[in-house]
């Protein structure tokens, strides 16, 4: 599916599949588990803060990023604009993210489920109801929610490129 991961990528990609083995083995060593999801195309400041607020919250991050065609079914079909691929490259060259991997599907309940984080952290805006808070306490994690900073988020971004012609 890929190709030519560089190193740092290597070292912190968790394949689907996998997911299930590498919570297995933190679970072992004790150690608790943040997750945080989202797109994340064209990484900016708003992005390191929030990935940099999740990485606060447990041992260990994982940050589960919306495949391609996940993004295309719920923002355009013009979208993302950075591919899967360059996105984890970029998230996994953070220094407090400790793990990457993807998810097909529009919303992350599913993946979740598979991790059973015990923090998973959003978007204020998204509140404490949001779609993902019900399956992450039925299993007793919590949700941390991060408030948004005023001017950055990735439309504002496109926005203020498209003005610039």
């Amino acid at each position: 599916m890929f190709t030519n991961l560089p190193p740092w990528l290597q070292r912190k990609l968790v394949l689907p599949a996998e997911l299930e083995r590498q919570v297995e083995e933190l679970r072992k060593q004790g150690l608790s588990i943040a997750t945080l999801n989202g797109s994340f195309d064209l990484l900016h400041a708003g992005h390191l803060y929030i990935i940099h607020q999740a990485s606060l919250q447990a041992d260990r991050l994982f940050l589960c990023l919306n495949s391609d065609r996940s993004i295309q079914s719920y923002k355009s079909p013009k979208r993302p604009i950075i591919s899967l691929q360059h996105r984890l490259e970029m998230v996994a060259a953070l220094e407090f993210v400790h793990y990457v991997t993807w998810f097909e599907e529009v919303d992350p309940r599913a993946i979740l489920s598979k991790i059973r984080p015990d923090v998973h952290v959003n978007g204020a805006e998204y509140g404490a109801h949001c779609i993902e808070a019900e399956v992450v306490r039925s299993y007793g994690g919590r949700l941390h929610l991060v408030d948004r900073i005023p001017g950055l988020a990735t439309t504002t971004v496109i926005e203020k490129v498209r003005s610039c012609d």
